[in-house]
């Protein structure tokens, strides 16, 4: 199989718009170290831990328990002894806003810190 000068074309095309997209991604991301991870227990906001040290947390709920990891900028809960442990299912958390949930424990894990500044869209 030939490639074509348009194939060429198209596929440096491709190449140099992925590029840009990683550069400008890794341009506008947080820092981790300017996030945390703040745990909540029924409502209440039981503890908060940065988003930048790696650690392992045991949470005692009055449902059950629940294990966080941190660890390279991201959290997880990795250990749960809720019935269905979809909080364990779910995947690790980085950004701000993302929540991993634990309904049965009444457990809530939020990233939080501050979004990149900046207009989120331009309208003409």
């Amino acid at each position: 199989m030939r490639f074509k000068k348009a194939d060429i074309f198209l596929i440096g095309g491709l190449l140099a718009a992925a590029l840009i997209l990683w550069i400008a991604g890794r341009f506008f991301a947080v820092p981790a170290d300017s996030l945390t991870v703040s745990v909540s227990v029924d409502g209440q906001t039981a503890a908060v831990y940065p988003l930048s040290d790696d650690r392992e947390i045991t949470i005692q709920t009055p449902g059950g328990t629940n294990r966080l990891i941190i660890r390279d900028g991201a959290a997880s809960v990795t250990e749960a002894d809720c019935p269905d442990r979809l909080c364990v299912l779910q995947p690790a958390i980085s950004r701000p806003g993302q929540t991993i949930i634990c309904l049965p424990h009444r457990l809530v894990i939020t990233v939080e810190g501050a979004l990149p500044s900046g207009p989120d869209a331009v309208a003409k």
